[in-house]
């Protein structure tokens, strides 16, 4: 296929083409991927501008992976060196050669071969606004004179940063999970078309219906470099919210009856569940605290997800010896229930716009029903002292 790229030979001007690669398999690749190609008035082999390299082996990559300083870099690269991955491991390759101008060509031409140099290549990546596929959106904005930016600004599929992350992670579903769970209310804000193209597929059905100034449209031609052997990327985020509802209300309700018939290993249960759902809070706190990732910001899955958890653990030992819980104990398991509860309350303000209702149908009977409970278990416990003749003379 590329045969058909490299024939035309030399041409009159420099020609400028987005290749669109299809998502693949591994979990960093479930996004797709977008370059820009150029193709030199010479006739030479065309020129790949990737903006999507990244290195696993670079000192402290996980440490800034963790506080949001990812760095990856512009790669110039032979295209047919460049699209040998993707035909191998069968991700679809699209290619669309755009109408821009041989003046704005050169120049962009030229920017992007001094952009790939070693001491401007590396960016600091953000997964939503400073990705592969914004920096080709705004390089080609940039040579057609900001028309790309104006046509697209205005304009929504009323798609968000969470809807699109989601329904391309899906099939990856540790991965989607996380995603849900650490993303704030930055993920839910509804995109322009602009916006939306962070994710490359999007961009490239966008550029499909793009005009230039001249009122003709923007792609000029079409090619498949490479043919798609993996299954398409869904069309819509997964569907959790009723397994979420049942395995929420179904937890609850076992940690409950499990009290009664086996209450210790209903308090191992009971403490298991504390330490992750206080675990998974200091990762969100740490998340929104300690890094630069604005997606993780006010987060209100800390409502459920709640730190104040891992206080309860010695409440769990209590339990496990059959004895009552502490006044204090309690007060406090009531206030993380009432926090769990705020959260569903949120959904009903105008301006609180964050899409959580999947975890707050998940945590929230579970935190609620232990409280409810275990404070009516302590209720009896202690109406029960009160009628024992030892409690009212001293005794015991």
């Amino acid at each position: 296929m590329l045969s058909l790229l490299l024939s035309a030979g030399a041409h009159a001007a420099t020609r400028i083409g987005l290749v669109t690669m299809e998502p693949g398999e591994a979990y960093w690749e479930r996004f797709g991927h977008n370059a820009i190609l150029v193709a030199p008035d010479d006739g030479s082999e065309p020129t790949l501008y990737n903006y999507g390299y990244f290195d696993f082996d670079e000192p402290d990559f996980l440490l800034r992976f963790a506080a949001g300083d990812m760095r990856y870099r512009l790669v110039a690269l032979p295209v047919s060196e460049d699209l040998a991955y993707y035909s191998e491991v069968g991700r679809g390759v699209d290619l669309l050669w755009l109408d821009i101008a041989p003046d704005a060509a050169a120049r962009l031409a030229e920017f992007l071969a001094w952009n790939a140099q070693p001491d401007n290549a590396y960016y600091r990546y953000d997964y939503f606004t400073d990705n592969c596929s914004t920096r080709v959106r705004d390089a080609l904005d940039a040579a057609l004179g900001g028309a790309l930016r104006k046509q697209l600004s205005g304009r929504s599929h009323g798609l968000s940063y969470r809807t699109e992350t989601l329904r391309l992670a899906g099939p990856v579903t540790w991965m989607a999970l996380a995603i849900h769970l650490g993303a704030g209310p930055f993920a839910d804000q509804f995109l322009s078309r602009w916006e939306e193209s962070f994710v490359p597929m999007r961009l490239r059905d966008n550029l499909r219906e793009m005009k230039t100034t001249s009122g003709s449209p923007l792609v000029i031609a079409e090619r498949m470099l490479s043919p798609a052997r993996l299954p398409p990327a869904p069309d819509a985020p997964p569907r959790w919210r009723w397994l979420f509802v049942v395995l929420g209300i179904g937890l609850a309700l076992g940690l409950t009856a499990l009290q009664h018939h086996a209450p210790r290993t209903a308090a191992a249960l009971t403490g298991l569940c504390w330490a992750l759902l206080g675990t998974i809070g200091l990762g969100l706190t740490a998340l929104w605290a300690l890094s630069t990732h604005r997606a993780g910001f006010g987060n209100e899955n800390l409502l459920l997800f709640n730190p104040l958890c891992l206080a309860l653990l010695p409440l769990a030992q209590t339990l496990a010896r059959r004895r009552a819980p502490s006044a204090r104990a309690l007060q406090l398991l009531r206030l993380i229930a009432a926090m769990a509860a705020l959260a569903m309350f949120l959904k009903f303000l105008p301006f609180r716009v964050q899409s959580n209702g999947d975890w707050i149908a998940l945590v929230l009977p579970v935190q609620a029903l232990l409280a409810l409970r275990l404070g009516r278990a302590s209720y009896q416990s202690l109406t029960a002292s009160e009628a024992d003749p030892r409690f009212r003379t001293g005794r015991g």
